[in-house]
């Protein structure tokens, strides 16, 4: 019996997962609550850094769950939970980016920290986190959620196309471009710092 699991290789955590669901949808409330508790700070993390914004991470994520516990009993088991929880959390982030978009004025980078008109500025120590956080914001999505999935996520390519729907090779391209972006928008922070 273990052999043929190792053969069909079934993922120990997806079956938990599947477990808990088929529980829930049996009228078993508890067990979304251990799936919540399963996935929430991972969910948590992906919004904090697609959205960069702390005070609206905690709606968000509550939308994601709320649209998971409406939605559990229309789930096939065809995918892992973790890819469909994933889809539904970045689409949740990109409709808030798209509202927020339509709300504010977008400023741009080199306004935000007065690159090239700010020469004392260039000289301190710049807050290279917020830098960063900023600059990954200003990618647009298709580049900015492959590129979290890889380097802060830790997700394989692999794992990005199957969550994405996308081919490998695409992943690859998009996550290249978001890095060679990155690389431009930094540029002028390190001359300063030679």
């Amino acid at each position: 019996m273990l052999k043929d699991k190792k053969e069909i290789n079934i993922d120990p955590e997806n079956e938990k997962d599947f477990e808990l669901i088929k529980s829930f949808n049996a009228g078993n409330e508890t067990a979304f609550t251990r799936l919540i508790h399963r996935h929430k700070d991972k969910v948590r993390n992906l919004c904090y850094i697609t959205l960069g914004d702390s005070d609206s991470v905690d709606d968000i994520i509550q939308d994601v769950f709320i649209n998971v516990y409406q939605h559990l009993n229309s789930f096939r088991f065809e995918a892992k939970f973790s890819t469909w929880l994933y889809r539904i959390t970045v689409n949740k982030c990109r409709d808030f980016l798209r509202k927020k978009r339509v709300r504010s004025v977008f400023v741009p980078l080199d306004n935000q920290f007065n690159l090239h008109t700010n020469k004392v500025r260039l000289h301190e120590e710049p807050d290279l986190p917020h830098l960063l956080n900023s600059a990954i914001n200003r990618l647009p999505d298709k580049l900015k959620t492959p590129l979290i999935m890889r380097d802060v996520e830790g997700f394989s390519y692999k794992e990005i196309a199957e969550k994405l729907e996308l081919e490998i090779g695409t992943v690859k391209s998009r996550i290249f471009r978001a890095r060679e972006t990155l690389r431009v928008l930094l540029e002028p922070y390190q001359k300063d710092k030679l």
